[in-house]
């Protein structure tokens, strides 16, 4: 499996990750759990959602259990103290609905893998590190790094990183080349991304 197909399929693991948080009980919310319970929701979503239906629910799990403004502000870089207020709140919305469109394409290509969990690591500054490992049907288990924040209502997932490659950093350097190859400003990305929610 390339390195892409496997982000693919960490983002989709990620997104489920957060349908089943509001359904454990309070004691079992916690980063590690939220990231155990990943493997069993994916499956589960893939059997019963299709179309429509599968990526409204996955807009649901990435609205209430993602920090999608901090991870899209940190996607856009130097470039979010370049947009008015009206372009950064048509750039989140416009990310949010693409990333659920092609989160819910994604879950297709799920294939039998599992998610063991493993290191907890609490860090000074409040963020948690939740190691873990992607196994295969075939090849060697692959190491993603999950980074679980304490959100307003609770643990939220703010980055995950295959191999050490941090998904946030790989949009971020995304979103740049598209900026930088369509007139420096960021009008255009945002005009993409619109349209690809569009789509």
């Amino acid at each position: 499996m390339s390195l892409l197909a496997i982000r693919r399929v960490v983002l989709c693991l990620a997104a489920s990750a957060a349908v089943t948080f509001f359904a454990l009980p309070a004691s079992a919310a916690d980063p590690a759990k939220l990231i155990e319970t990943v493997a069993a929701e994916v499956i589960e979503i893939v059997k019963t959602k299709n179309g429509a239906d599968r990526q409204n629910a996955i807009k649901k799990v990435l609205q209430a259990n993602f920090d999608m403004n901090a991870m899209g502000r940190s996607a856009l870089g130097t470039h979010w103290n370049q947009t008015t207020e009206a372009q950064r709140t048509r750039f989140l919305t416009a990310v949010e609905t693409a990333e659920a469109r092609a989160y819910s394409e994604r879950f297709g290509q799920y294939a039998g893998q599992t998610l063991t969990v493993g290191k907890v690591t609490t860090r000074p500054n409040g963020v948690t590190i939740v190691d873990s490992r992607l196994n295969q049907s075939t090849g060697q288990p692959i190491k993603l790094e999950w980074e679980v924040r304490n959100g307003s209502q609770g643990p939220v997932i703010s980055d995950v990183k295959v191999e050490g490659v941090s998904m946030v950093m790989t949009r971020r350097s995304d979103f740049n080349s598209y900026i930088q190859n369509n007139g420096g400003t960021v009008e255009p990305l945002i005009k993409e991304l619109e349209a690809r929610a569009a789509r």
